[in-house]
């Protein structure tokens, strides 16, 4: 036989488990976005440095890899269509020989590197 007076509390303890659940499903989501901007900031960290290092080995071996990639990583992280590009280039040079890495992503490189 169901007790009648325990019905009520336990509806109360679904609702809290209910909304207990939602609060966790928001906070979590919101926690979310910052992790994205920090995962693109280290992405982009990798890619203009190995686009300014591939530079600095393919055609100017006392070009300034540092000052490079700073102003990249500088530009990609207040440009999505920077960043975008600086990924497009940084594909393209992967496994490329520094001769057909000219001629296939000098499109995609030009707007990152001189």
């Amino acid at each position: 036989m169901r007790n009648p007076l325990a019905e009520p509390r336990e509806r109360g303890q679904a609702a809290l488990v209910r909304t207990l659940l939602l609060l966790s499903l928001g906070f979590g989501l919101v926690g979310c976005a910052p992790t994205r901007s920090v995962v693109q900031a280290i992405d982009s960290a990798f890619d203009c440095h190995g686009i300014c290092s591939r530079y600095q080995s393919c055609f100017d071996s006392k070009y300034d890899v540092g000052a490079c990639a700073d102003r990249c990583r500088e530009a990609a992280g207040k440009d999505p269509d920077y960043r975008r590009k600086a990924e497009k280039c940084a594909e393209c040079l992967t496994d490329k020989a520094c001769a057909s890495a000219t001629f296939s992503c000098g499109f995609q490189c030009a707007a990152v590197v001189p």
